[in-house]
């Protein structure tokens, strides 16, 4: 039932394929749009970005999987093929192909949100529960 929704989010979506910096100049805008950082989905080789307005519904899909490591909080991350989730103002939620390592495991990410933009603080939630907050400039676009 669930994937027949987001079958049908996809279809009556906003759709970019193809043209790789026109994807990821979309993903970025609409981060921006959101109150997050725009470098928070670093993704490489987007061929696909989608977002279904309505329901808030996004999703990237790149070449390959990518692993990533934020460099001013070293913290690695692993990007799947594709990548989705709902958004709203400040938060990403329900994410799929998001994970971040601690210690020696890969956990999902579901969901990423800043409670309070004047905290200067982002904060990441795992499947498990556990979550942590980063400095919202460690997640800034890198040049």
């Amino acid at each position: 039932m669930a994937m027949q929704m987001i079958e049908n989010y996809k279809a009556e979506a906003e759709v970019y394929h193809g043209d790789l910096a026109l994807c990821k100049k979309k993903s970025m805008q609409l981060l921006q749009e959101l109150g997050l950082p725009k470098g928070l989905l670093p993704l490489e080789d987007v061929q696909e970005f989608g977002y279904h307005r309505a329901s808030g519904f996004m999703w990237l899909v790149q070449k390959k999987k990518i692993e990533h490591t934020f460099k001013k909080i070293k913290q690695h991350v692993s990007y799947a093929t594709e990548v989705t989730a709902f958004v709203e103002q400040r938060k990403l939620k329900k994410i799929t192909g998001v994970k971040t390592k601690e210690l020696l495991l890969w956990l999902s990410v579901v969901e990423v949100f800043i409670d309070d933009p004047s905290s200067g603080k982002i904060t990441f939630k795992t499947g498990t529960g556990l979550s942590d907050s980063f400095p919202v400039p460690a997640f800034e676009a890198e040049e």
